[in-house]
């Protein structure tokens, strides 16, 4: 092929290319100093147990929700929380996230009043946690699971354990 044939061949046209009138493509930058908008430099990550914080404050905001957690976990937690060093936060009890880049999923176990409505109370609770954890996280929650454990009966005492340590 003649040099003069090898320069009338249309190159495609690709990011950052500008088409010209011989129809082959020259490059322009666009690229400025920094690299654009200072608020897209670097990654944030967010961990799970921030999220569950997020979403167990959320539900306990609820009317009808009367705890987070099963008996047995609430249990436990009443004594992990007495112990220094101990693994959940009383905040992010009874909530269970998985955190992605983008996405986020979430399992609930709550507790309800008696006499109120568990189908409402569940929407509500949905509706909350997904609202503060997208506002807040700028994740997609793509779910939130809902298991009611128990209904708190109005004659019932709290379940509060002894102290193991003194």
């Amino acid at each position: 092929m003649s040099d003069t044939a090898e320069r009338s061949r249309p190159e495609p046209s690709g990011p950052g290319g500008k088409d010209t009138p011989e129809g082959g493509t020259r490059k322009t930058s666009t690229a400025r100093r920094g690299g654009g908008d200072p608020g897209t430099r670097g990654r944030t990550t967010i961990a799970d147990g921030v999220v569950e914080k997020i979403a167990g404050l959320a539900a306990r905001e609820v009317v009808g929700v009367h705890a987070m957690g099963s008996g047995l976990s609430r249990t436990f937690g009443a004594v992990r929380d007495r112990v220094p060093g101990g693994s959940k936060s009383a905040v992010a009890r009874g909530v269970k996230a998985e955190v992605g880049e983008v996405q986020t999923a979430l399992d609930l176990e709550i507790v309800v009043d008696y006499g109120v409505s568990i189908a409402d109370v569940a929407r509500a609770v949905r509706e909350n946690v997904i609202a503060a954890v997208e506002r807040m996280t700028g994740l997609e929650v793509v779910e939130v699971n809902i298991a009611v454990s128990d209904v708190k009966l109005p004659d019932e005492e709290e379940e509060e354990p002894e102290p193991r340590l003194q």
